[in-house]
């Protein structure tokens, strides 16, 4: 089965799952602090970080949001991403949002003793968050960047978080594109809804 199929088959049960739900929609301010795991698979090179982000919700449909990570990918080599953008969200049920996102994109790699290297891009995203129980939210998206020169690429990304009371959540994530797969633990302080 194909990664586009898994992802299909996890959008479908989202949705179908919202009719049992029972659990207002999804909150869109908060601010999360992240450690992860990347692989990068054609250079056989993994590494490890720390990441922060956030959102802001706007209006009822539209939110900011933005987030800066960087990670320690051995021999001396340093990545740092930066995102910052806007999304629109639109209820499908009373318990799940589709979401749609436009981002800049920033990333810089330092590599010890020989400089750096930055270019910087745009994302996109479409995507579904919503709660299957008051407390327990899962998400997904499907993404495209474009870095220009650097390149282009489509992935997906999923995740979910455990909502331990009004304010503190905790869960994981993960994305998905080309040779590149990112692993998260999140935990996130609400200050919406």
């Amino acid at each position: 089965m194909s990664r586009t199929q898994v992802f299909r088959l996890f959008l479908l049960s989202l949705v179908a799952s919202s009719a049992t739900a029972v659990a207002d929609g999804p909150d869109y301010s908060y601010i999360q602090g992240s450690y992860g795991q990347i692989e990068i698979d054609d250079v056989d090179v993994d590494g490890d970080g720390f990441g922060i982000s956030g959102s802001a919700a706007l209006t009822q449909h539209f939110h900011l949001f933005g987030g800066y990570t960087t990670a320690d990918m051995g021999s001396g080599v340093d990545l740092n991403q930066l995102e910052a953008g806007i999304g629109y969200n639109h209820p499908v049920s009373d318990t799940v949002d589709v979401v749609l996102s436009l981002a800049y994109l920033s990333a810089e790699i330092d590599l010890a003793g020989l400089g750096s290297v930055d270019d910087s891009g745009y994302g996109m995203g479409i995507g579904l968050r919503g709660m299957l129980t008051p407390q327990f939210e899962v998400n997904g998206e499907l993404q495209y960047v474009d870095f220009g020169d650097g390149g282009d690429d489509t992935g997906f990304g999923a995740g979910f978080l455990y909502n331990f009371t009004d304010q503190f959540a905790a869960g994981a994530s993960g994305d998905w594109s080309g040779d590149l797969s990112t692993y998260q633990l999140n935990a996130r302080f609400l200050f919406g809804n």
